[in-house]
Parts: C-alpha cells; sequence; structure tokens
C-alpha cells in the first residue's frame, strides 16, 4: 500500500494488520525525512513553512505522527531498532524546521529561490512610513496661525466644568433648555466628590468666561478644544466635536467687526471663492445674535453662531457694559475641515481608518 510518491499511505499504517519488515519501515522512514527536509528548505515564506509544518509534524494529522503509530505493524523483535530509527527522524525533520524558521525571521531567501539582486551599501536606504497629525489637529494649528495674524492669542480651559462657568455666567437661567440634563453630560461620581454639578462642557464658550474673570479690558482671544453633546451621530453631527471660541472685548466693538473678522477668517481658510452670510438667531450670552453659513457646492451649511456680548455676561464677570461692548462667536471645526477637504461625513474623523486619515 503506496502513496503516489512511492511511499507506504502513513495515513493508514495504524490500521495495516500484516508484519513489516524492518528494512522496509526504515526506508519508508529516511523518505519521509527526505521530503520533509527538502519541503522544508524550500519555504519561501511563513505560509509555505507553516503548511509544509502542518504536513510533517502535526500533532494530529501529521506523517511523522502516523509513522510512530504504524510502529505497531513491526515485528516485535525488531520494534526498539525501528523507534531508535524513527527518534533519529524526528530529530533531523524538527532540525530542518527549526532552521527554516530562523533563515525566514532572518530575511533570507530559501534555497531555490536565491536572490539575484546586488545590495549597494551606497545607496540611501528606504524611508520608513510615518504617522503625521490627525487632519482636526492639523486644521486647530491652521486656525490658530490664521486667527493669530489677526491679532487673537490662544487661550485654554478645563473640559469639566460647574455650572456657573457652563451656563449661569453665559446667561443661561435654570429652566432654559440647554440646561435639561437630558442635553448635557452630567457626572455623577464628580457631583457626590465636588458637592456641586459637574458637566462635560457643552460649548467653548467656557473659556471666555474664565478669560475675562482675570483679565481687564481689552481682551482679544480664542480658544479651540473638546465639547460634548448628546447628538446622535450623522454625517454632520457626533456627540463629541471641536470648537473654536472667539472673543473681542474692548470699547467702541461693533457687528461690523464681527462680519469683517469671519469674512477675513473665512476667506483665509477656505479661499475667496467661500461665500457667506449671516442669518438672525438667538443665544442667550449674545445680542443681537447671528448664524453664520458658509457655502458648499450649491448649499449652506451653518458652520457656527457669533453676536455681540450680552450685556448680562459682560456684568457676570465685572465688567461694565457701558464702557465696554464686545462679539465672540463659536465655530464648528469639523464642519471646517470638511468643508477644506470634501469630507461629506464628520464619522469619517474618527473611524480610526488609515486609508482615509492618510489622505491628509
Amino acid at each position: 500500500m503506496t502513496s503516489s510518491a512511492g511511499l507506504l499511505d502513513i495515513g493508514h499504517l495504524g490500521s495495516v494488520i500484516f508484519s513489516m519488515a524492518l528494512a522496509d519501515f526504515i526506508q519508508q522512514l529516511d523518505e519521509l525525512a527526505a521530503e520533509a527536509v527538502t519541503a522544508f528548505d524550500g519555504a519561501s515564506n511563513a505560509d509555505e513553512l507553516e503548511a509544509a509544518r502542518v504536513e510533517f509534524v502535526g500533532a494530529k494529522s501529521g506523517r511523522l505522527k502516523a509513522a510512530q503509530k504504524g510502529m505497531g505493524s513491526v515485528d516485535k523483535d525488531d520494534r526498539k531498532a525501528a523507534g531508535i530509527q524513527l527518534n533519529d527522524v524526528k530529530t533531523k525533520v524538527e532540525a530542518a524546521l527549526q532552521a527554516a524558521t530562523e533563515r525566514l525571521a532572518a530575511g533570507r531567501s530559501s534555497g531555490k529561490k536565491q536572490s539575484t539582486e546586488i545590495f549597494d551599501p551606497t545607496l540611501p536606504g528606504k524611508r520608513p512610513r510615518l504617522g503625521h497629525l490627525h487632519p482636526i489637529t492639523q486644521t486647530i494649528e491652521e486656525l490658530k496661525d490664521i486667527m493669530g495674524r489677526l491679532g487673537f492669542s490662544v487661550a485654554e480651559g478645563p473640559e469639566i466644568e460647574d455650572e456657573r462657568h457652563n451656563f449661569e455666567a453665559l446667561n443661561i437661567p435654570s429652566d432654559h433648555p440647554a440646561r435639561d440634563p437630558l442635553e448635557n453630560f452630567y457626572i455623577a461620581a464628580a457631583e457626590k466628590s465636588q458637592g456641586k454639578p459637574l458637566l462635560l462642557r457643552s460649548q467653548t464658550s467656557t473659556v471666555q468666561i474664565r478669560v475675562m474673570e482675570k483679565t481687564p479690558p481689552p481682551v482679544r482671544i480664542i480658544s479651540l478644544g473638546r465639547v460634548y453633546r448628546p447628538d446622535t451621530a450623522d454625517a454632520t453631527h457626533y456627540p463629541m466635536f471641536h470648537q473654536m471660541e472667539g472673543l473681542l472685548i474692548d470699547r467702541q466693538v461693533t457687528m461690523a467687526d464681527l462680519k469683517s473678522v469671519l469674512r477675513l477668517f473665512a476667506t483665509s481658510y477656505l479661499g475667496h471663492d467661500v461665500h457667506i452670510r449671516f442669518r438672525p438667531s438667538f443665544f442667550p450670552f449674545t445680542e443681537p445674535s447671528v448664524e453664520a453659513d458658509m457655502s458648499w457646492g450649491d448649499d449652506w451649511i451653518e458652520f457656527g453662531g457669533a453676536g455681540m456680548v450680552d450685556p448680562n455676561v459682560l456684568r457676570a464677570v465685572g465688567y461694565d457694559p457701558e464702557e465696554v461692548t464686545g462679539f465672540a462667536f463659536g465655530l464648528g471645526i469639523e464642519r471646517l475641515c470638511m468643508r477644506r477637504h470634501g469630507v461629506t461625513d464628520i464619522r469619517e474623523f474618527y473611524k480610526n481608518d488609515v486609508r482615509f486619515l492618510h489622505q491628509f
């Protein structure tokens, strides 16, 4: 009973009932060893080596395992000699497997596929592929640069806020819908430890309050960072996103100044072919208030809200609204980045798909 290669079908050795001469058993072990060494030496990659390993030394169906079972067909008096020969073959096969594993790990070619490429040590090496900043981070850095050239400095503030900075000082009363617990991310554990409600900030306007509390006018700042709202994720909304808050407080600041700054910003970042428009709106912390839209193909998309700082907000931080005025705006950084690069779904920024991220 032989295989197509002229060898005994080792898979059936366990069921053979006739006696086998020791010489025949040794011959077939030698042939098995030769085939295994050839297969291991010829493996040119890890997949080929693994296939050969399973065939010859697999724990369940390997040919060495079947040969071991075939010992029962050898005459009783010859089994000691057969066992010695089997162990020698096993050692030889395992040594060939180990050598092939080390060869592939070192990156050397197999004997059957020797490389003819000549190595030139004077040539420059291959530049490794490096990562880069996330597109949102790239956008933030560019916005800082543009607004810096317009005279604004960067201010930062905490992402976990109390109700005074997130609502009360911004003229948002306790019965306002924006303060509904279902519209915010309140932190239960923080409230127990601090003795007062704390939440993830819902807007970067909190930073302007903190700056005005410590800085006398004039104030000319921007703040860029993450904000959190329990919105349902879709093409233009996400429960965590980034805002750029702008604030200018000084004497005789008007709505015309606000429009000029936003138009200069839009053309600096998006190009002179972009158009923006202002629609009347309402925000508790600005009066009057506007929504700013930008053109996107044949459509308009909102990219932020703005307006003149409400006198109540100025009073909340100790400013005299009879002496100073100012404007504030909050722009969505993801939407600016989407408009700049033609991205149609905000969720792409947070899927961590390197095929998308490497486009930037």
